[in-house]
């Protein structure tokens, strides 16, 4: 069945909600390049102010999902699992997570993507390993999963290419927030991996895409029933990005803080969200009587880590790439750090080379911030609260704007829990 492109746009521009005809016919015409990107940036535009219904939202992901292949791994005789963060500064909880998961018996098929603005990429971060390719054929990827428990990976050119043009359409028409198009973008793509369950990781706060509890969790609640429309039983986790994880933001940095999570230590929020995650993986997948936080302590999630990076052609003992210039950040006043801005310590690493403004950009995989102090630490003014890195001492200037207002120091600490909520079908 045919349609007039401006005959789609119309419907949802006076308020009406698409047939399952008509989101058919427009996803897979925008992918053939038969409706325009002007038309398709009109249509995000109606569908940014007046909404989709549910069963528009589920239909509109089966059609992005149908432009292109799904994935099948019901060959494993062990269940599949897969998760999905919304972004953040200092995200790096994928790169011990997964194979952690995969230590405790489940099969974790990642499919990861690069960072853009101010939230870094678990593909950047990953590519900082001498050797490691994030590009993995077909037939490969499935053979790794078999012997290793896990592959994280860029997605091929054929997993939901409607949702690659779309994206980048969003990205420059200002329809990104658009709760709809967050949803079914997020979710084509993980339900064509063809994993058997889902867990998302929704962040909460100035370094994340979802600024305040409510919008995350009407995300959350929205990517939950598309899962459940889609028959993948998925699970949301709200998790609080007011203040980075961890002590590092930057690709290098945060692999070698990955490893030492791996190797029984780490900061303890990485930790416990590392773990958190886990828990609602290993449920999903039906193993609740595997207990991850052992899996981290005895070295096993260690040896699946050391594994899969070598199956992708990484030496997961080579030395990581170190940031020639450095530059420390010092406390103007004694007491308690207080509060540390996410955003800004993001956009701070961004500007020293760790992230990029367009994703054809390159980045600096020694660039990023080290947080010396954190919140709920003593600090003596003069101490170091950041050190910089980056590759070009030019860059220290920007980075240092961003965190002009980064940290308040104060005389009392009140700690908020890491982990805000969960929702589940």
């Amino acid at each position: 069945m045919s349609f007039a492109a401006v005959d789609v746009i119309r419907t949802k521009r006076d308020g009406f909600s698409l047939s399952d005809d008509q989101i058919d016919w427009v996803i897979d015409a925008y992918t053939r390049g038969e409706v325009a990107d002007e038309q398709m940036s009109a249509l995000a535009m109606a569908i940014f102010l007046n909404g989709m219904t549910d069963p528009e939202i589920a239909r509109w992901t089966a059609a992005m999902i149908a432009s292109g292949d799904r994935m099948d791994l019901s060959s494993f005789d062990r269940p599949t699992v897969d998760k999905h963060s919304t972004g953040g500064v200092g995200d790096k909880i994928t790169l011990p997570l997964a194979p952690l998961v995969a230590a405790c018996g489940a099969i974790v098929p990642q499919l990861s993507g690069r960072g853009l603005g101010h939230t870094g990429g678990t593909l950047d971060k990953l590519e900082s390993i001498p050797g490691w390719r994030a590009s993995v054929s077909t037939e490969d990827y499935l053979s790794q999963l078999s012997s290793v428990g896990a592959v994280v990976c860029a997605a091929g050119d054929r997993l939901a290419p409607a949702d690659k043009k779309l994206y980048a359409l969003r990205d420059v028409t200002s329809t990104v927030e658009s709760i709809p198009l967050i949803a079914s973008s997020i979710m084509s793509k993980k339900l064509a991996e063809g994993a058997g369950g889902l867990v998302l990781d929704v962040k909460v706060g100035s370094g994340a895409f979802m600024k305040d509890l409510d919008t995350a969790r009407r995300l959350a609640e929205t990517m939950v029933r598309l899962g459940s429309a889609h028959s993948v039983p998925t699970v949301a986790v709200l998790s609080d990005m007011s203040t980075p994880l961890g002590r590092t933001a930057g690709h290098a940095l945060e692999v070698t803080e990955s490893v030492e999570v791996l190797a029984g230590g780490g900061p303890s929020d990485v930790v416990e969200l590392t773990v958190t995650l886990a828990r609602e993986m290993l449920a999903l997948a039906g193993l609740s009587d595997v207990d991850p936080a052992k899996a981290l302590a005895d070295g096993r999630a260690m040896d699946v880590w050391r594994r899969m990076i070598t199956a992708q052609g990484g030496d997961p003992s080579a030395a990581l790439p170190e940031a020639p210039e450095k530059h420390v950040v010092t406390a103007s006043a004694d007491g308690v750090v207080t509060r540390m801005d996410a955003y800004a310590v993001g956009v701070a690493a961004w500007r020293l080379g760790a992230g990029r403004a367009r994703k054809e950009d390159p980045v600096s995989a020694s660039a990023g911030v080290v947080m010396m102090r954190k919140p709920g630490d003593t600090v003596r003014a003069g101490d170091a609260i950041f050190e910089l890195h980056t590759e070009e001492v030019s860059r220290f200037e920007g980075a240092l704007e961003a965190l002009a207002d980064a940290v308040d120091i104060g005389t009392e600490y009140v700690p908020s829990p890491l982990v805000l909520g969960r929702v589940r079908g």
